[in-house]
C-alpha cells in the first residue's frame, strides 16, 4: 500500500469545481406561460369529492327520511297537545321544540282540529285532536 495515493482532494475548497451546465433554453412560443400538466388541476378533485359527497347522501337517505318521519310524527304532536289541549297559539308552541327541530315546520287545520308537522321534501305526519283521550298521531 506504499504505492498507492488518495487523488481525491479531501478539502471543498481545493476540490475543481466545474461549470455546470446551462439550463435548457425556454422557447419563445412558451415563455410565460404555465406548462400543463397530465393531472389537470382542481377539477378532477372537485368532481371526485362530489361524486364522494352524492354516495354519501344516496346511502344515508333512509336514515335522514326516518329522522324526518319521526321529527314531523313527534312536532305534530307536541304542537296539537299545545295547541288543542293547553289553548296556545300555534307559533307559541314551535317554541317548545327540541333543539335541532328548526327545520320541522307546523301547520293546523282548525276545521278537523288537526296539526300537520313538516319537514319539507322528507316527511310530514299529522296528529288530530281527539277530545278526552288526547292528540292522537294519524296513521
Amino acid at each position: 500500500m506504499a504505492g498507492v495515493t488518495n487523488t481525491n482532494p479531501t478539502d471543498p475548497a481545493t476540490a475543481d469545481h466545474q461549470p455546470s451546465a446551462p439550463p435548457p433554453e425556454v422557447p419563445p412560443h412558451l415563455r410565460g406561460r404555465k406548462r400543463d400538466g397530465k393531472r389537470g388541476g382542481c377539477l378532477p378533485w372537485a368532481i371526485g369529492c362530489g361524486v364522494l359527497f352524492l354516495i354519501f347522501l344516496i346511502w344515508q337517505f333512509p336514515s335522514f327520511k326516518a329522522q324526518a318521519e319521526l321529527g314531523s310524527a313527534y312536532a305534530a304532536r307536541v304542537g296539537c297537545s299545545c295547541r288543542y289541549v293547553q289553548g296556545r297559539s300555534l307559533e307559541s308552541c314551535q317554541t317548545d321544540f327540541e333543539p335541532g327541530m328548526e327545520m320541522v315546520s307546523l301547520s293546523e287545520d282548525p276545521a278537523t282540529k288537526t296539526v300537520t308537522g313538516s319537514v319539507p321534501l322528507l316527511a310530514s305526519r299529522s296528529a288530530r285532536y281527539a277530545g278526552a283521550s288526547g292528540c292522537l298521531i294519524n296513521p
